[in-house]
């Protein structure tokens, strides 16, 4: 049966938002089934791109109909059985996007089977948590990528400089003793990587870059034509270094947060167009992993209920509008996966969320759906909560 929304937002502009079945209409025809949106803002489900966990309560909480999984698992994202598998694990609720790994178990060095990992539903490769440090491996894997249509997720920290460092060189790591490396080991992996692309004509995308000297690279690299695009989580624009005080270890990031300075460019990249994709680089950590010396405490944070709700604050600053929001949040990640998704056009898959923008709630570790609530946003008061949640139609509970 088709269905008519009436008294909602519809991003773009209108103020009725029709579906029949999986697929969006352009219209809603005579009979349609009506509700009412209660003055609801509707917008596309969210596609969160380099997700480390599957968290369907915590994807739902947040808006989230679709999730690219890192392929550091356990098993690794390196077969095509196990890929099958991952490709399954959220449906109907959550679709799940494998990355595969690029190399084999992620060690770096030989070259996973990205064709045949492709046919069993990889949407892109990635190298994980790592950098790869031979450029003549990282050379093939573009190269490679590039003949099986796929985009090269990187991850940009350069591991010479970077080593054992679990913060960024300033006056806080200094003070707090910590190791720390400097953040130039994000620009000179930038440097290279983008120079490979270049040669070999492949896609590239930098899960966060979140240096301005990063971000310089990614900008230059754009005006010369290299097929690369860049992302960055709340985090990186709302936190500097200045939050490990205290030795906090929920603040313990990957990549490491960065100067003040650094905090701004990124919010400057996400004004100009450099960057390309929000994402909430969910990673849930119980306080087993948490509650350690802040060196030996696991990094990452959960991130995926409360993506909206942050990232909502650029659009009351003026930062970005909540279309252009929604290119980051939702279209964006769909083009550089080769999803036919993450836009309200009719035809398209009928993912939609319902939300209200400027409902007022607070940030609460010990409430949150994820499977951890590890998140250095504990307490934060924040606006924007998701009402409804459908995915292909069908409204997720």
């Amino acid at each position: 049966m088709s269905t008519v929304f009436e008294n909602v937002r519809v991003l773009g502009g209108a103020t009725g938002f029709a579906f029949d079945g999986e697929t969006i209409l352009a219209d809603a025809p005579a009979g349609a089934e009506s509700i009412d949106g209660q003055g609801l803002t509707l917008a596309p489900g969210i596609i969160d791109l380099g997700v480390f966990a599957v968290d369907r309560a915590a994807c739902r909480a947040g808006g989230i109909t679709r999730v690219g999984l890192m392929p550091d698992q356990s098993p690794i994202l390196d077969d095509p059985g196990i890929i099958r598998r991952a490709a399954l694990m959220g449906k109907p609720d959550l679709w799940v996007h494998p990355l595969a790994a690029a190399t084999r178990g992620l060690e770096g060095a030989d070259l996973a089977e990205m064709a045949i990992n492709a046919s069993a539903g990889a949407k892109a490769v990635a190298t994980g948590r790592r950098w790869v440090s031979s450029a003549g491996v990282m050379r093939k894997i573009l190269a490679y990528a590039k003949d099986c249509g796929l985009t090269v997720i990187a991850h940009a920290e350069d591991s010479g400089l970077a080593g054992e460092a679990v913060a960024t060189e300033g006056l806080t790591a200094t003070l707090l003793g910590l190791a720390a490396a400097p953040a130039i080991a994000e620009a000179l992996a930038i440097a290279r990587d983008t120079m490979l692309a270049e040669d070999t004509g492949a896609r590239i995308h930098f899960r966060q870059v979140t240096t301005a000297a990063g971000l310089d690279l990614v900008r230059q690299a754009k005006r010369r034509g290299v097929q690369v695009t860049c992302g960055v989580t709340p985090a990186h624009w709302l936190l500097s270094d200045i939050d490990l005080n205290d030795y906090r270890t929920y603040a313990r990031l990957s990549p490491p947060l960065r100067s003040d300075g650094d905090r701004q460019a990124v919010r400057a990249a996400l004004a100009d167009g450099t960057i390309d994709v929000i994402a909430s680089g969910h990673d849930p950590r119980g306080p087993e992993g948490k509650r350690l010396p802040f060196a030996d405490a696991e990094e990452g944070m959960s991130g995926a209920e409360t993506l909206l709700a942050l990232s909502l604050g650029l659009v009351r600053d003026g930062t970005l509008t909540i279309e252009r929001l929604f290119e980051l949040l939702a279209a964006n990640p769909a083009r550089i996966l080769g999803l036919d998704a993450g836009s309200l056009a009719p035809g398209k898959p009928a993912d939609f969320i319902l939300f209200a923008p400027d409902t007022p709630w607070a940030i609460d570790s010990t409430k949150m759906k994820a499977r951890a609530g590890n998140t250095p946003f504990d307490g934060l008061p924040v606006q924007g909560k998701v009402h409804r949640v459908f995915k292909g139609g069908r409204e997720i509970e």
